[in-house]
């Protein structure tokens, strides 16, 4: 059977942990080359040495994405040691801490949250695009997430703002560029278990109130969003594009949820 992502040169950003850590070893295990981004070289490193004691082809080039050099940059370092870009996985976010409701949320906070989740994947995309045009096309997968379709029952106004964002941003993409062999999708996970989001919920109220709202009763897993992203990626979805692929344990389905 062949790999899915057989002879596909992959980009994901935020890949030094969490789910872009586990994209990357699955991509691999896919049979794609894959580089890896991040603003953390341990991690970023880390990703890269699992990848190769599995016997996978993966490079590591420092990214910060809200920096246009950094966007080309990253690029530039997967046309120039695999020859080409098929697979462009905009990742990378983040969710601070004292990111709240409308009147609490600082605007330093605003203004970080927006250029990361934001402007990265615009930045990712602008410099990404090129490449993939040259090398006759390939999948744009951006993580949205559920909170782009609903609102958070716990405020998080930069966050679900930057997410809507990233929602809207692919559609319009993946109507400018599908008659140039490119797809864009969005991703909208609900809430993961990665070690960000474990160190945001390590208040068990905090925590309570979040798995309440979930129907399946728990958090995602980091391979279960890989698994989404990979068929994004692939030719699996060769007639999606625009869309919004919502993995979130039953959580935009609830009116009211379980006891």
């Amino acid at each position: 059977m062949t790999a899915r992502l057989d002879g596909k040169v992959a980009l994901i950003t935020g890949a030094g942990s969490g789910m872009g850590r586990a994209a990357a070893e699955l991509f691999a295990s896919e049979g794609a080359r894959v580089v890896v981004t991040d603003v953390v070289d341990d991690g970023g490193n880390a990703t890269v040495a699992a990848i190769r004691a599995a016997g996978g082809d993966a490079t590591y080039v420092r990214a910060d994405v809200s920096k246009w050099r950094d966007c080309e940059a990253m690029v530039q370092c997967a046309t120039d040691t695999y020859g080409a870009l098929h697979v462009l996985y905009n990742n990378a976010g983040i969710f601070p801490g004292d990111d709240g409701g409308v009147l609490d949320t600082p605007e330093t906070t605003w203004d970080s949250v927006m250029e990361i989740n934001l402007k990265g994947v615009w930045l990712g995309c602008r410099a990404g695009i090129p490449a993939m045009i040259a090398s006759g096309g390939g999948s744009i997968v951006n993580v949205a997430s559920f909170v782009a379709l609903m609102g958070a029952a716990t405020a998080q106004i930069a966050y679900t703002a930057s997410k809507g964002g990233v929602l809207s941003m692919t559609r319009e993409m993946a109507v400018e560029y599908a008659r140039q062999g490119i797809r864009a999708n969005a991703l909208c996970p609900g809430p993961i278990q990665t070690p960000l989001l474990e160190e945001l919920l390590s208040d068990p109220v905090r925590r309570a109130r979040r798995l309440v709202h979930i129907p399946m009763g728990r958090l995602g897993r980091a391979e279960e969003l890989a698994q989404a992203a990979l068929f994004l990626a692939s030719d699996d979805s060769s007639f999606m594009t625009g869309a919004s692929l919502v993995v979130d344990g039953g959580i935009t389905a609830a009116y009211v949820t379980p006891e």
